[in-house]
């Protein structure tokens, strides 16, 4: 396979029929990358994405904060199993057990049960985290017990990101530049607006419309809120991981990152099987395969990686139907390079299967989202609350513990599944849609 004839011949059109004002990719293989770039950066300004343009790669980042964890693990200076209050003195969620006993490797597999999407603007300062970090005793309730569940929290990374600030007494983003940035020579990374105006930087899209917002605060860094960079930078840093972790990791913790911890529910919306230590995992036919992807203010990335072959694909888009152009980059490429197929994306069932409604109906909260299940016909309607809107899709059942979307939805191109959990054969103790949602009202 010629990737840079596919990439010139394929990303542009794709692009565009995806409504994806502009995408870069980068794609690792027989030790080299090729990049390519396609549409714009801004649909108010035209300026056209160029390979060394930067954009946002959102929760990716949390493997750049796993990383960080890991090398103060191979310095001796971290235990994964300690408690995270023995680093991080006053350390205070609002249960006082959690407080006292969860640990970094629940955090780095999203076990914790923490309530995951807190966000909170704490200024720009250098004490951004510290103050974020500081609130959670009053704003991060428990979910579950650590351990029981996967549950996918921004919260823990955020709270990483200040073990790593308080052990190496720099801040995260020093960190970032001085243990990974500079060993591997990376030309475009920047943590912040001041240092992405002099870059030719993405802006992020809803509806096709530039976000008035560029980025999500700096407490949230370590999550995934400012880590911006090039599609091949981004390439640059998964060969290292490829390498063994070769310049900024011992093998062992290479390794480490990508052994299972939790098994994930099926179906959630996330296409892995298991979390490991930073990265997701797919059992996929063809091969192992790890990765991550990334949401930020109207922008979307994807990363996968075919360890046994060598073999890695990043796509990074500023908005429109980001999924939908992920389905159909990744499966040619991951064939082509690496004899992986990718499976493809769950669609409702043209004859949805009978189920007992009750294991479905309720509410489901979090301090961030509701979502409320109620029948209607034949099938169901979800309600989604946040704080910013309310969104109801219709909803059929794709098998006795999972209700999928009718239609695709608009900002993605792929149907919405949800699964159900906990108390088999009745009323489901959560909704899972990567995050785990408590029951609270049948």
């Amino acid at each position: 396979m010629n990737v840079r004839e596919w990439l010139d011949e394929r990303l542009a059109p794709l692009a565009k029929e995806c409504d994806v004002p502009g995408a870069a990719v980068a794609v690792l293989s027989g030790g080299e990358i090729v990049d390519a770039a396609a549409g714009v950066l801004n649909t108010a300004t035209g300026y056209p994405v160029t390979t060394d343009s930067v954009f946002q790669i959102g929760s990716i980042a949390k493997v750049w904060t796993a990383t960080l964890v890991m090398r103060l693990v191979d310095e001796g200076r971290l235990d994964l199993d300690r408690p995270v209050a023995d680093y991080l003195p006053g350390f205070r969620v609002t249960d006082p057990e959690v407080s006292a006993t969860v640990t970094a490797r629940h955090l780095l597999s999203h076990v914790s049960g923490i309530e995951g999407d807190l966000y909170l603007d704490t200024g720009p300062g250098d004490d951004a985290l510290e103050r974020f970090i500081a609130t959670l005793e009053e704003t991060a309730p428990q979910s579950f017990a650590p351990g029981e569940l996967f549950s996918y929290c921004n919260t823990g990374y955020c709270v990483l990101g200040r073990v790593v600030e308080v052990l190496t007494g720099h801040t995260f983003e020093a960190e970032v530049a001085e243990r990974l940035v500079a060993p591997l020579g990376l030309e475009t990374v920047v943590t912040s607006a001041a240092e992405a105006i002099v870059r030719r930087v993405a802006i992020g899209h809803f509806d096709g419309v530039p976000t008035p917002v560029w980025a999500m605060p700096r407490s949230n860094a370590p999550a995934g809120a400012t880590l911006t960079m090039s599609a091949r930078d981004l390439m640059v840093f998964t060969g290292a991981h490829l390498r063994g972790g070769r310049p900024i990791l011992s093998a062992e913790s290479a390794r480490a990152m990508r052994e299972p911890q939790i098994a994930l529910p099926p179906r959630t919306g996330r296409r892995g099987s298991h979390w490991a230590l930073g990265w997701e995992l797919f059992s996929w036919e063809g091969g192992t395969v790890f990765g991550h992807d990334g949401n930020s203010v109207g922008q979307t990335a994807f990363l996968r990686v075919v360890p046994e072959r060598n073999v890695a694909v990043a796509l990074l888009t500023n908005g429109g139907r980001s999924t939908e152009l992920f389905q159909r980059l990744f499966p040619p490429l991951l064939s082509g390079l690496a004899g992986v197929t990718v499976p493809a994306a769950a669609t409702p069932p043209e004859h949805p299967p009978a189920v007992d409604p009750r294991r479905f109906t309720g509410r489901y909260a979090s301090r961030a989202l509701s979502v409320e299940v109620a029948e209607a016909g034949r099938g169901f309607t979800l309600t989604l609350r946040d704080d910013e809107e309310i969104q109801s899709l219709d909803a059929v059942a794709l098998d006795a513990d999972t209700l999928i979307s009718v239609d695709a939805v608009p900002d993605s191109g792929a149907h919405m599944s949800v699964a159900f959990v906990g108390d088999a054969g009745g009323g489901a103790r959560f909704l899972h849609l990567g995050r785990a949602l408590p029951r609270v009202a049948d």
